[in-house]
């Protein structure tokens, strides 16, 4: 109670000191008009509220606009208000109806190739962390994509010493980093290391990944955790530790290349559209566990449910519909395109179907401007509902190229070019169109 109330509880006004047959009859004429101004009150409000809720959308309720109130239009019938928000739409996948040239290239797939809706669905439950992963991928688009083989898996260790042992290369990694790329650095910091993901010990905020990355001195793919570690019966496990570079290293001897962003999201769909998973609808069907990911409390605390804490052996989850491993979750993987959270509208604003998009011309994240970030896709072992759920299909990542982690890899593609080649066929003898 304030002042004011102490005030008439304490205080002596010159009415309450009038005779009580005064006071009674002005308090009846008061009660009246109490009653009058509550009644007057009651109206007023209700009118204000009719007024108000009655107003169009480009009416302020500050009162921002003075322009007439026009009368609501009615609804069309076909178009009901929904209850709540409802799923982007997705186009039917129409694959090519080539069929695969033989033979195939050992550890490939063939991928038909077409027409389909690019970008993210919604996750099954619109939980917050899901629904932001889906910003950048965003609106979904059509798109088409030429015919081609991609790796089953992505590229293993084993695989990858093949590649060193054949050509001497050393990864980025592995090489002492130069001043002249890091302006400022203390010297004592430019030491060949790589960066290893350090659980904390206790639940910490989620606004600063620095409370779990930690750059290691001796990191690289022969060391994943550092020079105490190594891969001595890991032949089977994804090569890790890799900057784009070495990706492109590995790739052109191969005879292959990376994918493009829309390549990799064709062939981890495996024929299905608008599904939030590369498997369907469901992130454990029958309470199966389908992709190596974080379960517990993240960062501190991983339970391992799903059978590992870290990275798995390739192809120890089911595959999906085209026969690829790992398309979600295990090690994130490169693609050729930049990165930019705008792209996909870019796309959109050309009507029609976009067909085989190389990516934008350069890169651009707007949370730190002048890094050249290239698009990586399908999540890891880190991934969770709880901050990132980008084993989601669709969804993105990024990752300065010079950089590589304990839990991103590749796997690369051959085009029908390519194959001819190795073929020795000419270009003409299969074009990957329907």
């Amino acid at each position: 109670m304030g002042d004011d109330g102490r005030r008439q509880v304490t205080g002596m006004t010159k009415k309450q000191q009038a005779p009580a047959k005064q006071r009674k009859a002005e308090a009846k004429k008061g009660d009246r008009k109490a009653l009058w101004l509550i009644c007057v009150v009651v109206i007023f409000i209700g009118a204000a509220a009719a007024i108000y809720y009655k107003r169009p959308a480009n009416i302020q309720a500050d009162g921002g606009s003075t322009a007439a109130v026009p009368e609501p239009q009615p609804q069309p019938q076909s178009q009901p208000a929904m209850a709540g928000p409802t799923r982007v739409i997705f186009g039917a996948t129409v694959a090519n109806t080539m069929s695969a040239p033989s033979p195939a290239p050992l550890g490939m797939a063939w991928i038909p190739g077409g027409e389909f809706s690019m970008g993210a669905q919604d996750p099954p439950d619109m939980d917050d962390v899901g629904m932001k992963a889906t910003l950048d991928s965003r609106p979904v688009h059509r798109v088409y994509v030429d015919s081609f083989f991609m790796d089953k898996t992505d590229v293993t260790n084993a695989e990858f010493a093949k590649f060193v042992k054949a050509t001497g290369y050393v990864t980025v990694a592995e090489r002492k980093p130069r001043a002249e790329d890091y302006p400022g650095a203390p010297p004592e910091n430019l030491v060949a290391g790589s960066v290893v993901f350090a659980p904390p010990d206790h639940p910490v905020p989620l606004n600063d990944y620095f409370q779990w990355w930690s750059y290691v001195p001796g990191a690289n793919w022969r060391h994943p955790q550092g020079p105490q570690s190594n891969i001595i019966d890991k032949d089977n496990y994804p090569v890790v530790h890799i900057a784009y570079e070495d990706a492109e290293a590995y790739a052109k001897w191969a005879g292959k290349r990376l994918p493009t962003e829309a390549e990799w999201e064709f062939a981890a769909r495996g024929g299905l559209a608008g599904k939030p998973y590369v498997w369907g609808d469901e992130f454990r069907p029958h309470g199966k566990w389908m992709a190596n990911t974080f379960e517990g409390h993240f960062p501190n605390k991983n339970t391992g449910d799903d059978g590992y804490l870290s990275s798995s052996p390739v192809a120890k989850f089911p595959p999906n519909g085209y026969g690829l491993y790992d398309m979600a979750g295990n090690v994130w993987q490169w693609t050729s395109d930049w990165y930019r959270p705008d792209y996909y509208k870019q796309l959109a604003e050309h009507d029609g179907v976009a067909r085989n998009p190389p990516g934008p011309d350069s890169a651009y994240d707007p949370s730190e401007p002048g890094h050249a970030k290239k698009t990586q896709r399908g999540g890891s072992f880190l991934c969770t509902d709880q901050y990132c759920s980008r084993y989601m299909v669709g969804t993105r990542g990024k990752g300065d190229v010079d950089t590589g982690t304990n839990h991103l890899g590749f796997r690369c593609v051959m085009t029908l070019s390519q194959w001819n080649a190795e073929h020795g066929k000419s270009d003409g003898a299969l074009d990957g169109g329907r």
